[in-house]
């Protein structure tokens, strides 16, 4: 008998009402298993943290430090390349001439020059950045999909840390960042797939946000989903649940997730035509215009939306999200690859948009009060070689190079560790990613030595670095 056809009235509704709350629930699985995880791996963590929130911008591609933070005017031609160095609001501390703006707002960032690690190649690297440890199959490009063993900073927090008023608890925009695939770094790794970041995904076009899994049909407005709400909740799965506890919890995601759909604070925030036009254009709304026979950086797809990102992060990070990852580029082959043309890129595409949204980020979350609850991160997978080569680019080197962080209590003006006078390698405080990552951790309140396990019930530290402490106030 049809389930839609047979039986009585009463039946029929009891049928439709628990798919409609089944439809809705399922579709959102993941994300709410991942706040009830939550709950249940919270005891014995440290639930004060000094910072709310951290947002990770990720330079796809590897920036060069020696034309961005760590340049070398005395070295020869063939290392310090075509930029001069500027001064900054910090005595004694140069930037590159093409980031203006961020020289008006060092005193409110600290730079670490001795970053390193020894993976080469960009999957492997991207690994060793997003997760603190390198790949178990050792430095390699990934031509076919494989699991991701080792969880991303933001799966880890939200395994451990106290669930927060946020309906997401981990975000990632506007896409996943790809080389031949989606680089198996940016999940949950061997905690599982509900805690994956939270998807959002943004239009290069329109410069609009949206999340997938949250878009109603058009039928499927408010009052619907409160009328649904209402048959669900007049159902009686007592019986049901006491013999089966998956029904009870299909019962509780159903009613959390009409909740997420009608959540006010998301959907705000990604409402970025609430911001003032002076705001938006303050992080940029327009990519510069491609100079024929560019290539490179030049094309990549969705540069309108490198500012608009920053100012998404800032809008979610006002809505209580603790964790949001910035994929700066999409696409290996159009982003910071800069293995030819490496100054003719960095001057027209690549620096520019990078200076004005970074640098408002930064004044934004100052202005708003947020700066010393949020902390910024921002880097790419490794730095570039010292050496220009014959295509007047440079070439992947993790040896040693720059990365930036601002607010979360950071001793402003601060600079971590120096390269050599060649920008090789570290000469003084050597930092690996590691490091980086008991420092996230740290400052969320998390001891970097807490132990969790993988499937097979092996331990593994949160990171096995130690905090940058002095780096803060």
């Amino acid at each position: 008998m049809n389930r839609w056809t047979g039986g009585n009235a009463i039946d029929r509704r009891r049928a439709m009402s628990q798919a409609a709350g089944a439809g809705i629930a399922m579709n959102l699985w993941g994300l709410l298993r991942a706040r009830a995880a939550a709950n249940e791996n919270a005891a014995g963590v440290p639930r004060t943290s000094s910072i709310r929130s951290c947002i990770f911008i990720f330079y796809y591609g590897g920036p060069p430090h020696l034309d961005t933070w760590d340049l070398k005017p005395n070295a020869p031609s063939t290392v310090r390349g075509e930029f001069r160095p500027i001064s900054t609001t910090v005595p004694g501390t140069q930037i590159s001439e093409h980031l203006p703006r961020m020289a008006g707002v060092m005193h409110k960032v600290a730079l670490i020059r001795s970053l390193h690690h020894t993976n080469r190649l960009h999957d492997s690297a991207s690994t060793e950045i997003f997760t603190g440890r390198q790949g178990p199959q050792g430095d390699r490009e990934e031509f076919n999909p494989i699991p991701q063993f080792y969880p991303a900073h933001g799966a880890v927090l939200r395994h451990l840390r106290p669930p927060s008023e946020a309906p997401v608890e981990h975000a990632v925009l506007p896409w996943l960042f790809h080389n031949v695939i989606d680089v198996p770094c940016q999940g949950g790794g061997f905690l599982g797939s509900r805690f994956d970041p939270f998807e959002i995904s943004g239009d290069g076009t329109s410069l609009k946000y949206r999340i997938e899994v949250l878009q109603q049909q058009q039928h499927l407005n408010a009052e619907r989903i409160h009328v649904r709400q209402q048959l669900l909740h007049s159902l009686d799965l007592s019986a049901v649940a006491r013999q089966d506890q998956t029904a009870k919890q299909l019962k509780d995601f159903s009613q959390q997730a009409c909740q997420l759909l009608l959540s006010e604070k998301l959907n705000q925030a990604l409402d970025i035509d609430q911001e003032d036009l002076r705001t938006r254009e303050r992080y940029g709304m327009l990519a510069p215009p491609i100079i024929s026979g560019d290539g490179a950086a030049a094309g990549a797809v969705g540069r309108n939306l490198r500012g608009q990102n920053l100012l998404i992060a800032r809008r979610l990070v006002e809505a209580g999200v603790p964790f949001v990852n910035v994929n700066d580029f999409r696409q290996q082959g159009q982003n910071w690859d800069s293995h030819t043309d490496n100054f003719g890129q960095l001057r027209k595409y690549l620096l520019p948009q990078a200076d004005q949204s970074l640098s408002a980020l930064i004044e934004d979350l100052d202005q708003r009060g947020l700066l010393d609850s949020t902390l910024v991160v921002a880097l790419g997978e490794f730095g570039r070689t010292p050496t220009i080569n014959a295509s007047a680019g440079r070439d992947h080197w993790p040896d040693c190079y720059s990365i930036l962080l601002a607010g979360g209590g950071i001793r402003g003006g601060s600079v971590w560790g120096s390269s050599d006078a060649i920008g090789a390698y570290p000469e003084t405080d050597p930092v690996t990613p590691a490091d980086l990552a008991a420092t996230i951790y740290w400052r969320f309140g998390l001891d970097p030595r807490l132990e969790i396990s993988d499937p097979f019930n092996r331990p593994h530290r949160l990171a096995n670095g130690l905090p940058l402490e002095s780096l803060f106030s």
